[in-house]
């Protein structure tokens, strides 16, 4: 799966001159947290949240008048709280690059760009949740199991051809880092057979079953 395959667009952008109390309201009524700011050709200046928006106000602490802060609020201008160094991805990224760099840097979007520096579309971190949702088929009716098995070649094959040879449909499968380096944490999914059945055909193929339930 590739970034342009799961990116929001066309994105939404800012202007550089845009005061920011404009750009707030913006992003609150299309429920966005972050936004590129571009020229007039689309090419990419820099990336703004709703956190350098509210953090570009004045102290709580002010004593300043309500109108005063209104008319302060009016001179900030986005190109003065935006961030100008932008991690970016492009279109053809391997989603799962796209997230290691958002976990590395600790970010929650990243601007998807073409290689002249035009935004197309940015992919977040709620885009990576609804993946997560479906590779794990959190919506799928089914058994639910979860298994420690070895760090072999050809295990996961032995667990499903066994699943399958009794008509077992196998609606999503996940493999995780094990508690040691000999294993992996296996979680799938599967419709058409019942519980004990599927844990008596993955027991004899795996370390340990730690997790089993049903879920509709």
């Amino acid at each position: 799966m590739l970034v342009k395959e799961r990116m929001k667009h066309p994105v939404i952008t800012v202007k550089p001159d845009m005061p920011i109390m404009d750009v707030l309201n913006l992003m609150k009524r299309e429920k966005i947290r972050r936004t590129p700011v571009v020229d007039g050709h689309g090419k990419l200046l820099g990336i703004v949240s709703d956190k350098d928006l509210l953090n570009a106000g004045p102290s709580t602490a002010t004593s300043l008048s309500v109108w005063e802060i209104n008319y302060l609020l009016s001179k900030i201008k986005i190109q003065d709280v935006m961030s100008k160094e932008v991690i970016t991805v492009h279109e053809d990224t391997p989603i799962e690059e796209a997230a290691y760099i958002m976990a590395s840097n600790k970010i929650g979007g990243l601007p998807v760009v073409r290689e002249d520096g035009g935004v197309i579309g940015m992919i977040t971190e709620t885009d990576l949740f609804k993946i997560l949702l479906e590779m794990m088929g959190a919506r799928e009716p089914g058994v639910r199991l979860t298994a420690l098995v070895p760090e072999k070649v050809g295990v996961l094959a032995v667990v499903t051809e066994a699943i399958a040879k009794e008509k077992g449909n196998i609606v999503a499968l996940g493999m995780f880092s094990g508690d040691e380096s000999t294993n992996r944490v296996l979680t799938l999914k599967v419709q058409g057979l019942p519980a004990e059945t599927l844990q008596a055909l993955v027991e004899p193929h795996v370390e340990k079953v730690t997790d089993m339930r049903t879920c509709c």
